[in-house]
């Protein structure tokens, strides 16, 4: 059964209130594809039923839908160039800034199953003797538990190791297990996965050098962008990066960060003390 235009408006509201997502009703097949299996997995009968929960109030269902409309694509070392940006531009001028001894801070927000705070720690491994005075950690969050859960076994299929892995890493950091590859522990335990929300206050993160919030925003609508960069642009350092998906801009949005020049996604704070803008 298809899904009323009266319950679509209470799960875009629900789903916008929650997690900043913003859905129009072009989008209700969308909603239909993914909630379907909500009402699967909780053995309820159709849209209806499942829309009277919520009504309700269910918070353990409210929480269902959530995470089945924020559970976004993902995949090892993903359009590279961010990745190309972290290793030559990123790290090296954060170098300038921080001593030797020091720790470089990394957070990937909305990492998913965990692609990429991962495809980070192998770039880490692999130049290892460069960064060999610092010491680096990774924050990875994202506002679905399930999908966290997933980030932390670090075990992935062949079609999700084959999506731009290169073979010489995965022989290197993976060891296959029957159909699956799971990463080695070594990797894995440079990141440290929680559950975090970008509408929520990110205090707690502390000052961080360098911000990974790829293909997240484009979901939301204008004021909540605003209100996003206006909270990570409170997190970065002066000297600190943000990267974003190449499908993003600033422009219009917001004046807390200014791209910079002749590095795609790349961001620095609008009162940078870094060289490279």
């Amino acid at each position: 059964m298809a899904i009323t235009p009266a319950d679509f408006e209470i799960y875009k509201d629900l789903l916008y209130k929650t997690s900043g997502l913003s859905i129009n009703i072009e989008k209700s097949y969308l909603l239909e594809s993914r909630l379907s299996v909500v009402i699967k997995k909780n053995d309820l009968a159709d849209f209806d039923a499942l829309t009277a929960k919520i009504k309700m109030g269910d918070l353990f269902l409210k929480n269902a839908v959530v995470e089945a409309m924020t559970t976004n694509e993902t995949f090892f070392f993903r359009d590279m160039y961010p990745f190309d940006n972290f290793k030559d531009i990123v790290l090296p001028e954060i170098m300038k800034h921080k001593p030797a001894g020091s720790t470089i801070r990394i957070w990937c927000a909305a990492c998913a199953s965990g692609q990429e705070p991962y495809s980070l720690g192998i770039i880490l491994k692999e130049n290892a003797e460069k960064y060999a005075q610092y010491k680096f950690e990774i924050i990875a969050t994202d506002i679905s538990d399930d999908i966290l859960d997933i980030a932390k076994e670090g075990k992935y299929t062949q079609f999700e190791v084959q999506r731009g892995m290169p073979i010489t890493l995965l022989v290197k950091y993976f060891k296959q297990e029957g159909a699956a590859w799971c990463l080695n522990d070594d990797v894995k335990s440079m990141v440290h996965f929680e559950k975090g929300n970008l509408l929520k206050p990110t205090d707690k993160y502390g000052t961080i050098d360098i911000i990974f919030c790829r293909n997240v925003l484009i979901y939301f609508d204008m004021e909540t962008k605003t209100k996003v960069y206006e909270e990570l642009h409170a997190r970065v350092a002066k000297y600190g990066y943000l990267l974003l998906g190449g499908a993003e801009t600033i422009l219009g949005v917001t004046d807390k960060f200014q791209p910079v020049t002749d590095a795609r996604g790349l961001y620095v704070p609008h009162d940078s003390i870094c060289n490279s803008q």
